[in-house]
């Protein structure tokens, strides 16, 4: 992996400025994900409005080169690195091609069912890894488990480590399951 190899930073924007900082990035030609959901929301008036709004406080992925964020960084002072810790050295997380289209594909939909779980709440040695076939999400893979929330099962498509998002009532007809 080099300096100028185009990648998915898992990122934070601290004190919930990750739309503010996806706006500073889209300005400087910098593709980025803010996993989004509609909420209702009381305005002035007391009337209720279905609003997009963030699904995850602090949460941004940013496509870019490792140099050019580095750079961009330098003018954001919040935001930073979501990091692991190997060998006592903090490793920027990055997300693989691949699992981060399918993550976009899955929070696209906005689909009032989704639920966003972080890596404890889900529990993937019991899971079965699965294929939806047909329909809006035709060829995204994850894994079928029981989540703690709710008693439904659910496919849980993950981003390793950092999130993972639950789609519910998907029907067995459009469930595969992936030989390993």
């Amino acid at each position: 992996m080099s300096e100028e190899d185009i990648l998915w930073f898992a990122m934070s924007a601290t004190f919930g400025r990750e739309l503010k900082a996806k706006d500073f990035l889209e300005k400087n030609d910098v593709e980025c994900f803010v996993p989004m959901r509609y909420e209702i929301q009381k305005n002035k008036k007391d009337e209720q409005k279905r609003q997009l709004v963030s699904a995850i406080n602090n949460l941004i992925f940013v496509h870019t080169t490792r140099n050019r964020i580095q750079d961009l960084k330098s003018q954001v002072q919040y935001l930073h690195y979501l990091v692991h810790t190997i060998e006592g050295r903090n490793i920027p997380i990055v997300v693989p091609e691949h699992q981060m289209t399918q993550f976009i594909t899955v929070c696209n939909t906005y689909n009032e069912k989704l639920a966003f779980l972080s890596p404890d709440e889900v529990n993937l040695d019991k899971g079965t890894r699965i294929r939806i076939v047909g329909g809006a999400l035709d060829g995204i893979e994850g894994t079928f488990v029981k989540v703690a929330r709710g008693r439904k099962k659910k496919i849980v498509v993950m981003v390793e480590g950092i999130i993972g998002v639950a789609m519910t009532e998907i029907t067995d007809g459009f469930i595969q399951v992936v030989e390993t």
